[in-house]
């Protein structure tokens, strides 16, 4: 069962990467100026989908979690989701986190992703 906590949790995770990309990144034209700024927002917003699947997919028997645990998971139980998880972890971690993307673009499509991702989650079913 996910707890209503944690779905508020990743929300605010997703609130905090818009601010950090609307209030630090310097948006100029379809760019964002400060790739510092877009490194931190895709971490955060990153976070913020894993604190949401946590809830619901709960812990691993074994070692830590990594992007192929969560693939597995999401395979067996919603091949869409999957594949909006999969769009997110490129778009969020890799090309924001760590290659601080700057476009604009990429950014917006990297937090529907984990809107989409949170608001699933989320109609899985709160305690």
């Amino acid at each position: 069962m996910v707890k209503k906590n944690s779905i508020l949790e990743a929300r605010r995770y997703l609130d905090n990467a818009r601010a950090i990309l609307r209030e630090k990144a310097l948006k100029e034209d379809e760019y964002y100026q400060d790739e510092k700024y877009v490194k931190l927002a895709g971490h955060a917003a990153y976070a913020g989908v894993l604190v949401a699947l946590d809830s619901l997919l709960g812990d691993k028997k074994k070692g830590r979690k990594e992007v192929s645990w969560y693939k597995e998971q999401l395979a067996a139980m919603d091949k869409r989701v999957l594949k909006h998880f999969i769009s997110a972890y490129d778009l969020l971690h890799l090309s924001m986190s760590y290659d601080g993307n700057p476009e604009t673009a990429v950014a917006q499509l990297g937090l529907k992703r984990a809107e989409e991702i949170i608001t699933w989650v989320e109609t899985r079913g709160c305690a």
